[in-house]
């Protein structure tokens, strides 16, 4: 096992969980490639083979998109997320892409301080490096439940 290549997916988790819990969603899209996909779907849709999502974007832009949006034109109630990782289980690098799935549990904080598991899942990642610096080049999340609230507004 190559623990660089261990320490490098988990730091590059670390900061995608650090970005979305310290609300420094600016700087969300940049851990992704260009063209890099965000799909949050549900188990069931995947057993199934479909390949519907709750939240979808095919590129970086359209990550800023989403975020410019949250800021400046979606009314939701004031929250904030805390992440709990496992560590990643790392396949071998093939054509370059580092495949990595991590379990995450997701606590939602509102406003009032009521605090609740919002979602339970796992994240299914294609990761391309450049140097040491890696990059989401795919980033499926995948939640334990088909039932989630009807407000996802901020990234898993």
């Amino acid at each position: 096992m190559d623990l660089s290549l261990q320490f490098k997916v988990q730091n590059l988790l670390g900061r995608y969980a650090q970005t979305i819990d310290d609300d420094l969603l600016e700087a969300w899209p940049d851990l992704f490639a260009e063209t890099g996909r965000y799909l949050v779907t549900t188990a069931e849709n995947v057993a199934r083979g479909l390949p519907i999502g709750l939240m979808y974007a095919t590129s970086r832009k359209m990550l800023r998109d989403r975020v410019r949006s949250l800021r400046d034109a979606n009314v939701y109630e004031a929250q904030r997320y805390r992440h709990i990782l496992s560590p990643p289980l790392i396949s071998p690098s093939d054509g370059g892409i580092v495949r990595a799935q991590t379990s995450f549990i997701v606590a939602r904080v509102m406003q009032t301080g009521e605090t609740t598991i919002f979602a339970t899942g796992c994240y299914q990642d294609r990761i391309v490096f450049d140097g040491d610096d890696g990059l989401f080049a795919e980033k499926t999340v995948i939640l334990d439940s088909r039932q989630i609230d009807t407000l996802l507004a901020i990234p898993l």
